[in-house]
């Protein structure tokens, strides 16, 4: 056996590239390539082979409204001003009608700071903490429940089945942290069959919130839109969802029973499963426009099998850990 026989083989993973036409209706997409969002480490394969691949970074981040400390949070760092505003607006610590002074980010100390013309003092919410299902262990303070009976989410609002398709392939086509390094989830508003914001994060509760916040500082109307995500359709997902006035949410992966209930008391549209040619949908039907042609529909992108296997893998690892 020669010398370069004993030499481990080294794969490489890089960022993949889509057809620009695909992605051509983003306004803001996740982007692989940044450095700051992952750390590449070697390690080894099933076959012994010496590989290096990117692996997602996660830091603390703490949030202040005005001089009152909320929360610290894990995140990967991007859009800390959206994730703030966000996450107050879905624990309704900050109001619609709020006005925001400024939002302070310290890269350095890792903090974001809210402040609001209003007055704040959340000091009784903040004793009473509920953990929720998402991954990362994310945390609602406050009556969970709070103001979502009030919510009336537009009954206007369609989903065709035609788009439910051209999103998923729009979106599975981005280059995205979840198809380069898996361990993140993603969440996506859409408006009709175009994907405008696309944000990940490690848990899916801070993607949903990054989207909040975009919504609230840009001023986007929620009646129209429609939420897709990759995570599971749990109670959490549902009540931000309801929160923002979107009446619509799609996810490629399943359901909790108490998601499923809250949906369709809250009225709103609840499709999973959305993989390829299939889909389940277990609220909302009404809202429902069947125009698709079978004959034109494709499968699902092995990239985008393999990522979900892997994303899947790590989900089981992660459960087990949280039972013991």
């Amino acid at each position: 056996m020669s010398s370069k026989d004993n030499v481990p083989k080294v794969v490489k993973r890089g960022v993949s590239k889509a057809d620009p036409e695909l992605l051509k209706d983003f306004l803001l997409r996740p982007n692989p390539s940044d450095s700051e969002l992952t750390e590449r480490v070697v390690g080894m394969d099933q076959d012994g082979n010496s590989i290096e691949i990117p692996v997602v970074v996660e830091k603390p981040l703490t949030l202040f409204l005005n001089g009152q400390e909320i929360v610290t949070m894990m995140t990967i760092g991007d859009y800390p001003d959206y994730l703030a505003v966000g996450y107050l607006l879905n624990q309704n610590m900050l109001r619609r009608d709020d006005v925001i002074t400024a939002i302070d980010v310290d890269e350095e100390l890792d903090l974001v700071v809210v402040r609001t013309e209003r007055e704040t003092n959340y000091e009784e919410k903040l004793k009473k903490k509920t953990r929720t299902s998402g991954c990362a262990q994310g945390t609602v303070f406050g009556d969970l429940m709070e103001k979502f009976e009030d919510i009336k989410l537009s009954k206007d609002a369609r989903i065709h089945t035609s788009w439910i398709y051209t999103l998923s392939k729009k979106i599975n086509s981005a280059p995205s942290l979840y198809l380069e390094a898996g361990a993140i989830h993603g969440c996506v508003l859409c408006q009709e069959d175009k994907p405008l914001i696309y944000i990940e994060d490690v848990g899916r509760h801070n993607a949903v919130d990054k989207i909040a916040g975009y919504m609230f500082l840009k001023g986007i109307q929620p009646e129209d839109k429609i939420f897709y995500t990759t995570g599971r359709l749990t109670s959490e997902m549902v009540i931000k969802t309801v929160q923002m006035g979107i009446p619509v949410l799609v996810s490629r992966s399943g359901f909790t029973a108490w998601g499923v209930d809250l949906a369709k008391e809250a009225g709103l549209t609840l499709i999973g499963r959305a993989k390829g040619k299939r889909f389940t949908a277990l609220a909302g039907q009404e809202r429902m426009v069947f125009d698709h042609d079978e004959s034109h529909l494709e499968n699902e992108d092995s990239r985008h099998q393999r990522a979900s296997s892997r994303s899947s893998d790590q989900m089981i690892i992660q459960k087990g850990k949280d039972d013991e």
